[in-house]
């Protein structure tokens, strides 16, 4: 994961594709779609509404860069692109507001029509960035329809393409998969020969699904009353990052952000490192205890909470559907009584083998049926660490060939969100969090003392395996 500012963008001819006028006013006359919106959809964009009638504008799209090997065929890629968005049904299904409530529309695959725009030749990357990063801030804002923009930068050996989407339309899991589909297809559109790909499932068929399985939980369930009893303990809101962060008094205006990215360890301590957790559990289990020892370090804390996210393609038939298949799981841990990196992770693991069922129920559908047990104190749901292991993705072991990257957009919030990621390459470490002078400070010492927790645990692996 990156930002827009580190993708390595180059110059070039820059063309966008958006649906067109004629497919926008389908949607404006569409019906109303009966299928409901995932509770993680109708949270984001009624806390998105909030924000924006609050004044706050602050863009958080997600995206997707890489390169396509050329000369390009233009017309070819927008084929792609058409067939791309035609398959996935939760790109051509949006929402629209009836007072307080709602609604979903959804059009036909054959009422999509892309548009192309030839904007012009950059020889600047930096007057390239800004118009991608302005395009993208309007074109992907969770309050409009369509939600999403395609962009690509054409040079005579090949072109770079730069998408980017509303968050209620993709997760990292089709971020992730979305090079690699894009590279089939357009062979196919350019190669008569090239084999067609099969159908997918949709999304808005899993926001049904989900949906009734999480209204038919109440207050009363005892999943919820261990989110109860986890949100009392965090002091009735969600847990931050627990270190000092140099945040305003609660009510004080959101901070800026800052994002980092870069390199945490290499394949073979990635890979000695995952070698001495599986016993334990995996290296998501071995991320999180190193992260308790170091909050426990640096904030003095003697419980870390956090929420665990989790991906909810339960079933082989979500794998490669375009969506925002992700739940989570709260754990505690007891890092005060821990001895060391063995006994935290084994506390890791326990805390997340009891609590994964919880992952069953939507974050909002469980904060929702806690009334004022919970308040909400942030436009951004929660503070986070993620471990994903990117190298079973189509095409990632060309990632770093074809420049390939997810892309966050970072403005305004309080939270700290890190992403690691499993590369063929090693652990990528990336963040975005307050741009606050502690902020700032304490997450250059996290990053410092978590490579160094990895380290010295590879360290000791090898040495293992060498005696």
């Amino acid at each position: 994961m990156t930002d827009i500012e580190r993708c390595e963008i180059r110059p070039g001819y820059l063309v966008e594709w958006a649906l067109s006028p004629a497919t926008v006013a389908a949607a404006g006359a569409a019906p109303d779609d009966p299928r409901p919106p995932a509770h993680v959809q109708e949270f984001h964009l009624r806390t998105a509404r909030e924000a924006r009638d609050s004044g706050l504008n602050a863009p958080g799209w997600l995206g997707v860069a890489f390169d396509l090997p050329g000369p390009v065929d233009l017309a070819a890629l927008q084929r792609a692109l058409h067939c791309w968005t035609s398959r996935h049904e939760t790109l051509r299904s949006g929402f629209r507001w009836v007072g307080d409530e709602l609604r979903r529309f959804t059009l036909p695959a054959e009422a999509v029509e892309l548009s192309r725009a030839d904007i012009g030749r950059f020889r600047e990357p930096t007057t390239l960035v800004r118009r991608l990063r302005d395009r993208f801030d309007g074109a992907a804002d969770a309050l409009s329809w369509p939600n999403f923009l395609y962009t690509a930068v054409v040079r005579p050996d090949g072109a770079s393409l730069y998408l980017a989407f509303d968050h209620s339309n993709v997760d990292a899991h089709s971020l992730y998969r979305l090079p690699a589909e894009l590279h089939q297809l357009y062979a196919v559109e350019s190669d008569a020969a090239a084999e067609p790909l099969p159908s997918v499932a949709s999304y808005v068929d899993f926001c049904v699904t989900e949906r009734a399985h999480a209204d038919a939980v109440d207050s009363d369930h005892p999943l919820i009353g261990r989110w109860r009893e986890f949100i009392v303990r965090s002091g009735g809101v969600m847990p931050t990052f627990p270190v000092d962060l140099g945040l305003p008094p609660e009510g004080g205006p959101l901070p800026r952000q800052r994002f980092h990215s870069e390199p945490l360890v290499d394949d073979r301590a990635a890979t000695a490192f995952e070698r001495y957790c599986r016993p334990h559990g995996g290296a998501l289990v071995g991320v999180l205890a190193a992260t308790a020892l170091i909050v426990r370090e640096l904030g003095g804390v003697e419980t870390y909470r956090t929420v665990v996210p989790f991906h909810t393609r339960a079933k082989s038939r979500w794998s490669e559907s375009v969506g925002w298949y992700v739940g989570g799981v709260p754990i505690e841990i007891p890092v005060g009584r821990a001895s060391g990196f063995d006994e935290t992770l084994t506390m890791v693991r326990a805390a997340l083998r009891a609590n994964r069922p919880l992952a069953g129920v939507p974050i909002t559908r469980a904060l929702a049926l806690l009334g004022s047990d919970f308040r909400f104190d942030s436009p951004d749901l929660c503070s986070f660490v993620s471990y994903v292991d990117g190298r079973g993705a189509p095409l990632s072991e060309r990632w770093d060939e074809l420049r390939t990257y997810g892309l966050v957009r970072v403005s305004y919030g309080d939270r700290v969100c890190v992403w690691l990621t499993r590369l063929h390459e090693g652990i990528q470490f990336a963040a975005r969090y307050p741009e606050t002078e502690p902020a700032v400070r304490n997450l250059r010492l996290y990053r410092e003392r978590l490579r160094e927790s990895v380290l010295a645990v590879a360290r000791e692996e090898l040495a293992a395996l060498a005696r």
